[in-house]
């Protein structure tokens, strides 16, 4: 299913006024290289998720720079999700997929096989979800196309025997991608294919991102119930185990024997996510009917009021278990707060520890961190301020727009022809291990 309703493309001054004319001609100059390119973004789910937001604005935008781009989503059952759910958690760590499911997988991938543009030249497939589809591409078809998989979630090491079954799998479906893209070094395999570091980003202009008037935020408080006049500690994710939400309740609890404060859990669901009811309903639970711990299952569309809440809030956590990335990080950050994060995945890519947040480990460390920030306001608005700046230095859409069109750049009007060449655009902010692990390739 190709995507239609998407927003209008956007005018490229307003990006210009945020990270300015040398990054927006920066961008401009690779596209005009890109000419005539046509190009197909493929992934699972329409709405929910970073991967359908991320997608929201980056094909309107573009096509705004004259790159006729389409988005095609999967059509699959719930059956389906359940068993790439399953994956999803697997591959992040966690037991449960068995070799059974593969069937289903291909299946549903089987049904799919039509989904490619026959004019489109480079492919982008997002996660694990569609990752088979490479399967059913002629020969004739690999030669003409560039294809790249472009991982949003954190890989663990594949260590048990049913483990290197399906990890062998997916590594012999990866290595026949043209290229690949993985959101930190944390995430990225020693497999046989071109790789690319390339961080995800949060469009400044979107609903979610752009400034809000106060009374819009005002009314919003107001709509829920929360005081505007106590501290507000927020965390925004899908309800997934692996975003830790009971942790989060378990450490609001010791802070507000400190300090009087609320809690406020923001989460919606996903097509591709079965499992979230039930995580869902686990967090409801825990929160026990506690009038300072507002759990909110918001829908799809609800970007507005998530935006309002996260600039309401006092600050920002991410206590997450595993995270390819984090987009709520990076969403938390530019509204000018400090964000407390799990020191996983890429996390610490957009939280430098101390200086526009914090990483943590435990629920205990959680608690200390947010307890620290609520008793020195001031030391919470100075990170703040710097992590918006970092934000609009390195995890906005035209930041993440120039580094895609760089790797189609190289695929289509050059060649890679390293056994696993490992790029990253921005050395700058890579720690010493990160940049450790890149030169063992």
């Amino acid at each position: 299913m190709i995507v239609t309703d998407l927003p209008p493309s956007p005018s490229l001054r307003e990006f210009r006024n945020i990270v300015g004319e040398e990054r927006i001609s920066e961008i401009e100059e690779i596209a005009e290289r890109l000419r005539g390119v046509k190009l197909q973004e493929i992934n699972s789910t329409r709405y929910g998720g970073g991967v359908a937001e991320i997608l929201m604005s980056y094909v309107p935008f573009l096509n705004a720079l004259g790159l006729e781009t389409v988005w095609s989503v999967m059509d699959a059952e719930p059956v389906f999700f359940e068993v790439t759910k399953t994956l999803h958690n697997f591959l992040q760590g966690r037991d449960g997929f068995s070799t059974s499911m593969i069937e289903t997988y291909w299946e549903t991938i089987k049904k799919n096989e039509g989904i490619f543009e026959e004019d489109c030249d480079v492919v982008t497939i997002h996660d694990p979800q569609p990752l088979g589809l490479i399967e059913y591409l002629t020969k004739d078809e690999l030669d003409r196309k560039r294809l790249i998989w472009r991982c949003h979630v954190q890989l663990e090491t594949l260590s048990t025997n049913t483990a290197e079954d399906i990890g062998n799998i997916i590594r012999k479906l990866v290595e026949k991608y043209h290229a690949s893209i993985f959101s930190s070094f944390q995430c990225l395999p020693l497999w046989c294919v071109p790789s690319f570091i390339i961080p995800p980003f949060i469009d400044p202009i979107s609903e979610k991102n752009r400034d809000l008037p106060q009374r819009e935020i005002d009314a919003t408080l107001e709509k829920y119930g929360i005081d505007p006049e106590r501290p507000i500690v927020t965390q925004v994710s899908r309800y997934d185990v692996f975003k830790d939400p009971v942790g989060v309740i378990e450490a609001f609890r010791y802070v507000r024997r400190k300090v009087p404060c609320q809690l406020v859990l923001v989460g919606g669901r996903a097509c591709d996510d079965p499992e979230c009811f039930f995580v869902l309903r686990t967090v409801r639970q825990a929160a026990e009917d506690d009038p300072d711990i507002y759990v909110l299952d918001l829908p799809p569309n609800s970007h507005r009021e998530i935006n309002a809440l996260q600039r309401a809030s006092t600050i920002i956590v991410q206590k997450s278990l595993k995270e390819g990335f984090g987009l709520t990080v990076a969403e938390g950050l530019w509204k000018g707060k400090p964000v407390i994060g799990g020191n996983v995945g890429g996390i610490p890519m957009q939280v430098r520890d101390g200086w526009n947040g914090y990483l943590v480990s435990t629920i205990r460390e959680t608690a200390d961190r947010i307890l620290h920030l609520l008793r020195h306001p001031d030391k919470a608005e100075e990170m703040g301020r710097r992590g918006r700046a970092y934000v609009r230095e390195h995890f906005l859409l035209p930041r993440g727009v120039q580094d895609h069109l760089a790797v189609v750049d190289q695929l289509v009007n050059g060649k890679i022809t390293a056994r696993s060449s490992v790029i990253c655009y921005h050395p700058n902010i890579l720690t010493e291990k990160f940049a450790a692990r890149a030169l063992q390739y």
